[in-house]
């Protein structure tokens, strides 16, 4: 079955850098569209960005958009999220998600604060 684990988060000053990686294992990574996710204290699920399985598309939501970055390396199996100049409110539980199924993962805690 699919699953996605996870990781890169932490807490880190407002304008400060992270890049969160996603481990998946359990389907043909290669042949799927990835999308990360997040969800901010007592907020709903707000979709970040999607990549397409060949890399050649990608699409931002414009709250994130010059800011952060999706990749994916199809030859490990894992999807990032490199995150510039980052704000408080973009403070959330950040998790990547597998487009046809919607499986996703544990998540991971991303806190800007100073």
């Amino acid at each position: 079955q699919v699953q996605l684990v996870e990781s890169g988060g932490g807490l880190v000053q407002p304008g400060g850098s992270l890049r969160l990686s996603c481990a998946a294992s359990g389907f043909t990574f290669s042949n799927h569209y990835m999308r990360w996710v997040r969800q901010a204290p007592g907020k709903g699920l707000e979709w970040v960005s999607s990549i397409s399985s060949d890399s050649s598309n990608t699409v931002y939501a414009a709250s994130v958009k010059g800011r952060f970055t999706i990749s994916r390396d199809n030859a490990k199996n894992t999807l990032y999220l490199q995150m510039n100049s980052l704000k408080s409110e973009d403070t959330a539980v950040y998790y990547c998600v597998e487009a046809n199924s919607g499986t996703r993962g544990q998540g991971t805690q991303v806190t800007v604060s100073s």
